[in-house]
């Protein structure tokens, strides 16, 4: 069994503060940079999981890394250094409380809401007739809150984000240029790998009067994909769409009586189970990078991350 990094708890020079979030530890350096470790923890319905999947942390920061590189002519972003394998370094921002999420097709937490009759979500009104893992005929938007951790993330409609003033209208207007821009471009890579992209979510940040892209893009915790080819197939025999995203590890938590509520209990991660999530994160980096992963050295992950991190800092 490989090693999985769950904690990291360094103090590294200038460094002002540190937050542990679900997945990513997030150290502040001189309130002017970010060191971003993404840990191999794993979260399911707001939940962190019991068990890290190794591998995870560098195939979600190097995936993220690249797309971030693919859409500096879209949007100005935070990051400025791959130190190690599972660390990104960037600009440290002042984050929006809201989670621009955007939607290409009618499916998960959306699909769920609308087979129980929900027509609106998020301010957005959605057709009748409608069937699962449809497409919108354009992408829609809809919000959610920022929670703090082990809090659950809430819809929110444009209308509320404006009427509660977390974001002024001239800036979300801009949050939403970017947002449709960005599925657009992340759209057109998938489909150049065989891929759809089906939904995800961005975060924004602002410094100094400039809005950035921050924290992860693109990556399996953060997107659905569906595979293009049998798509359509599958779709008119209303069969489930082949996927790679972290919605299988939310449909194994289903099926085994857990979906984050008071008092379910989190089913037994295996080796085998930690094993299977870990081949599909591989699977759906190779796929969306066109890339072999080659997997980093797991024995000590802690002083490697520490050790390169402090020679970033050291040149800066």
């Amino acid at each position: 069994m490989e090693k999985a990094l769950t904690k990291t708890d360094y103090n590294f020079p200038g460094q002002v503060s540190v937050y542990h979030g679900k997945v990513r530890d997030v150290y502040n350096i001189n309130n002017e940079q970010l060191v971003m470790v993404a840990t191999d923890r794993i979260s399911a319905f707001d939940v962190v999981l019991p068990k890290g999947i190794p591998y995870k942390g560098q195939m979600l920061n190097q995936i993220a890394a690249k797309f971030l590189d693919a859409t500096t002519d879209i949007c100005p972003n935070w990051k400025l250094a791959t130190p190690d394998p599972m660390v990104t370094a960037g600009v440290q921002c002042e984050g929006y409380p809201v989670e621009m999420i955007v939607r290409g097709y009618l499916c998960g937490s959306a699909w769920r809401a609308y087979k129980n009759g929900v027509r609106e979500i998020c301010g957005v009104k959605i057709p009748d007739g409608m069937r699962e893992n449809e497409r919108f005929k354009e992408p829609i938007i809809t919000p959610t809150t920022k929670a703090e951790i082990g809090e659950h993330d809430q819809d929110i409609s444009r209308e509320d984000i404006l009427a509660k003033g977390l974001v002024s209208e001239e800036e979300y207007a801009l949050l939403e240029k970017y947002t449709i821009a960005l599925f657009k471009r992340g759209t057109e890579i998938a489909a150049e790998r065989g891929l759809i992209l089906v939904d995800t979510k961005y975060e924004f940040g602002h410094r100094d009067g400039k809005i950035y892209l921050i924290d992860e893009i693109h990556t399996p915790d953060s997107s659905r994909y569906f595979y293009k080819e049998g798509y359509e197939e599958r779709f008119a025999k209303s069969e489930p769409q082949k996927q790679l995203s972290k919605e299988f590890v939310r449909e194994w938590l289903m099926d085994n009586g857990f979906q984050g509520q008071a008092g379910q209990v989190v089913p037994e991660m295996t080796n085998e189970i930690v094993d299977s999530i870990s081949n599909r994160y591989i699977e759906l980096y190779e796929h969306i990078t066109g890339e072999t992963f080659v997997k980093g050295a797991t024995d000590h992950l802690l002083s490697r991350i520490e050790t390169n991190v402090l020679s970033y800092l050291k040149a800066k």
